[in-house]
């Protein structure tokens, strides 16, 4: 839903004095594509130019754990992430204050500086699978209950969910629910027990920018510490990633043996994620590797 004329200034000039503490004018406003559920807008005033985006649902923590995360994932310094400026809520809106990021060209070295930023990020660990909060993937819910066991994590905590979301909405087959509970025993010998790793959780080609001197630049994270090896695969869904991407990671960050072989299960979670969002033309690639394993 937009807003537009004195109204949207007025939202734009309150929100910015509520997270710099200072009357701001607000010169212009350019609206962003922001997704299915957010708006957004690159918003020049007297104070710079600033990323905004806000939604009218009733999950008024979804901004709150989105800017959590960027400042985890801020905090590795291992490649650009935007600064979180302030979030909360005004009237009947939820809202996030970004950094704007100023879109430029891939450098020539663009794709080996994200591999090798990745690997970086990912060597930050803890002791336990999951996030001392929950958050999202998209609107839906993540919850991140710390877990000692990566298997019984991704299970539990990834795929269960989704596939009774999906069950309960009748997008999923009670064949293919219980095929889950079958792959559930075979986990801990198809997924190798890495320890736990920092990971953006949602890194699609959407997800990464190029900022103005070329650099990679995250956005939108799911944070969690979770299987390294589930983040890369999610790069493979749906590509746009060069090869020279993954050369970097596994030079800086070695990958197991094997690692092609695992992509399809690991990929069952944003599978799962793309069934509840879109709906069922992702059943059956849910289906196939159910059958597969």
């Amino acid at each position: 839903m937009n807003f537009w004329g004195d109204e949207q200034f007025s939202f734009f000039e309150s929100i910015l004095f509520s997270a710099l503490g200072q009357p701001v004018e607000v010169i212009e406003t350019q609206f962003l594509s922001g997704g299915d559920i957010n708006t957004a807008a690159q918003v020049f005033s007297s104070e710079g130019v600033f990323f905004i985006k806000w939604n009218h649902t009733d999950q008024h923590d979804m901004f709150e754990t989105e800017a959590r995360g960027l400042d985890l994932l801020r905090q590795t310094d291992a490649l650009h992430i935007p600064q979180v400026i302030g979030y909360g809520q005004q009237l009947d809106k939820s809202y996030l204050i970004l950094e704007y990021i100023d879109p430029g060209s891939p450098a020539n070295n663009y794709w080996e500086s994200l591999g090798q930023a990745l690997a970086v990020m990912h060597s930050h660990t803890q002791t336990k699978f999951g996030l001392n909060f929950s958050n999202y993937i998209g609107s839906l819910p993540q919850t991140n209950t710390l877990t000692a066991n990566g298997a019984d994590f991704f299970f539990e905590q990834r795929l269960l969910p989704q596939a009774g979301l999906a069950l309960y909405k009748g997008l999923l087959s009670k064949t293919a629910y219980d095929a889950l509970f079958r792959l559930q025993a075979r986990l801990p010998e198809l997924i190798p027990n890495e320890r736990p790793a920092l990971l953006h959780g949602d890194l699609w080609s959407g997800n990464v920018m190029v900022t103005e001197t070329g650099q990679p630049a995250l956005i939108d994270p799911s944070v969690y510490y979770g299987f390294r090896e589930a983040e890369l695969a999610f790069t493979k869904l749906f590509g746009g990633f060069a090869q020279r991407f993954y050369e970097a990671y596994d030079e800086a960050f070695p990958l197991l043996d094997g690692f092609n072989d695992r992509v399809a299960i690991y990929n069952l979670y944003p599978l799962l994620v793309h069934v509840n969002l879109f709906g069922s033309g992702y059943v059956s690639g849910v289906e196939r590797v159910l059958n597969q394993f």
